[in-house]
């Protein structure tokens, strides 16, 4: 989970017998960048690695806290990675999924890794009985509006995950049933080495050209006032 204000929401909502949480509180270290010595000096990174309880794929004098790498030792079956749907939100997200492709890859390769979608917008229907719809995206918003008379639904853009009421957090994050995730299929290795390399890495020229040429696509996710 991104950060300590949305854990309140998610442990309320979430099913203590199968599902276990954790705050990253804000953005880790970009674990591409960073030398081994400063990976597992990082409090959050270690105690991430000690959660999932299979290990690192690296060889270091710095890691002697944790153990050789066993997929038998994982103590889940998914580890989903669940952040705001905002910009902050996004780069945590990368700097985890870096953090497991250099640490962890084989989790990547075992389809072990996953993404919780978070809503874009709140829909209530106010007619007789409230009804709420969660939209992933603006043609979802569109579809969903068109099932009712104009005027009779409220709008309202999706807050963040700590502003989430516990059933909200349950029906659209937690519940097996109706959440929805992104598995990090291992075939997207390759092209995912390439992205983090870019937008994270020591290529300041590639990531220039790529905002010149990209950057108009991200600008409603900007918080400018």
């Amino acid at each position: 989970m991104e950060g300590d204000s949305a854990l309140g929401s998610v442990k309320m909502g979430r099913d203590a017998e199968f599902q276990g949480v954790m705050p990253v509180r804000g953005k880790i270290l970009n674990c591409l960048k960073s030398e081994y010595d400063v990976i597992f000096k990082s409090e959050i990174i270690t105690d991430l690695l000690k959660v999932l309880g299979c290990g690192v794929e690296i060889q270091s004098k710095h890691n002697k806290e944790l153990s050789s790498f066993s997929l038998e030792q994982l103590r889940w079956d998914k580890i989903v990675i669940c952040t705001d749907a905002d910009y902050d939100g996004f780069q945590i997200r990368t700097l985890i999924l870096a953090m497991l492709y250099r640490l962890t890859p084989s989790l990547i390769q075992e389809g072990k890794v996953y993404i919780a979608e978070s809503p874009l917008y709140e829909i209530t229907y106010r007619k007789k009985k409230e009804e709420t719809f969660f939209a992933y995206d603006e043609q979802e918003k569109s579809e969903i509006l068109s099932r009712f008379p104009p005027g009779s639904c409220t709008l309202q853009r999706s807050k963040g995950l700590g502003e989430n009421e516990p059933e909200m957090m349950w029906q659209t994050t937690m519940n097996p049933k109706t959440r929805r995730l992104i598995q990090v299929l291992p075939d997207q290795a390759e092209e995912m080495a390439s992205v983090f390399d870019l937008l994270l890495g020591n290529n300041l020229q590639g990531r220039k050209e790529h905002i010149e040429k990209n950057g108009h696509l991200y600008i409603e996710l900007l918080d400018i006032v």
